[in-house]
């Protein structure tokens, strides 16, 4: 017995299984394309909806702008006021140095005249002390001619002399350290100075100091 005799074992092949393709029934698959269209038509309402809520409603009127010319004026009128206020603040400004400085020159100038009525105090005694004799002197006539000299440039920057006799008593610019009494006068008349004492003085309306006097009635 040969080898090409010998029987060879066949090998053994599993059929595949009948693939069965089950179609639905007519009315299910009707049902399915119905539902998918009405499911799709929903489906785009909705997405046309929501585009409409996000992009929202266009206003019916669109707002005005303002005209250029009006909003021009309105700023060159606030301007314009506040450089008004800012030239009246500078002005109020200068008027109040310049009233300080006024009065600042003038309190020095009266403490300066104040520290010089010593002097002319000084020269009326020397001229009181004089006497007839020697008022013809040489160094008299230079004493009078620089007491008279002083008196007057005082007098031209606002100095006022207060040394007259015979005028009614003001307390203001009179300081009585004496009085007489008048025999023949009537009783409460009028109060007279008779002897001015030491002058006063006034400076450009202030009195710096009362003139001493005696006064009569």
């Amino acid at each position: 017995m040969s080898l090409s005799d010998e029987a060879v074992p066949a090998e053994e092949v599993t059929p595949e299984p009948e693939r069965v393709t089950e179609n639905p029934p007519e009315g299910e698959a009707d049902a399915n394309e119905t539902w998918s269209e009405a499911d799709s038509a929903a489906l785009a309402a909705g997405e046309v909806d929501a585009e409409v809520e996000a992009v929202g409603e266009p206003d019916s009127e669109p707002a005005a702008l303002p005209d250029p010319m009006t909003v021009i004026s309105t700023e060159r009128d606030e301007y314009l006021l506040a450089l008004q206020r800012t030239q009246a603040d500078f002005e109020n400004y200068r008027k109040r140095i310049t009233r300080l400085q006024e009065e600042q020159s003038a309190r020095a100038a009266a403490s300066l005249i104040d520290k010089l009525l010593p002097v002319l105090d000084t020269l009326d005694l020397a001229r009181a002390h004089q006497g007839e004799a020697g008022a013809d002197s040489e160094d008299a006539k230079a004493l009078n001619a620089a007491r008279a000299m002083l008196l007057d440039l005082l007098a031209k920057e606002g100095l006022e002399r207060l040394d007259e006799a015979g005028v009614v008593f003001d307390p203001s610019v009179h300081d009585a350290v004496a009085r007489s009494e008048d025999e023949g006068g009537e009783e409460g008349g009028e109060v007279l100075v008779e002897e001015v004492l030491r002058s006063g003085y006034k400076w450009k309306g202030q009195v710096l100091r009362p003139a001493m006097v005696r006064v009569r009635g």
